[in-house]
């Protein structure tokens, strides 16, 4: 594609990746309703295993689609909606111009 460099549409994979698989929706959805949380109530609301729930946490993490909190030893997570913000609106600009 022109105008697209090789790494950008890798990262731009990548990120997506992040957001559409159906766990990490259903993820970012419970903490969007119920924030901010830990990996506890997350797993135990949506009967995941915690390793399971860590290992998408991390990736949404990472992706910058959480913003975290630490209390002690428990981290809590809120959806960063500008970020999520910011990804959409990039979608639609490159598909609407």
């Amino acid at each position: 594609m022109p105008g697209i460099e090789n790494k950008e549409l890798k990262s731009a994979a990548k990120v997506l990746r992040a957001i559409t698989h159906p766990l990490r929706l259903q993820i970012l959805d419970y903490i969007a309703k119920n924030e901010p949380v830990n990996v506890t109530s997350i797993y135990k609301a949506l009967n995941l295993e915690q390793s399971v729930t860590s290992s998408h946490l991390g990736i949404l993490r990472q992706d910058g689609f959480l913003i975290t909190n630490r209390e002690g030893k428990k981290i809590y997570y809120s959806v960063d909606t500008k970020r999520i913000e910011h990804v959409l609106n990039s979608i639609k600009s490159y598909f609407l111009e």
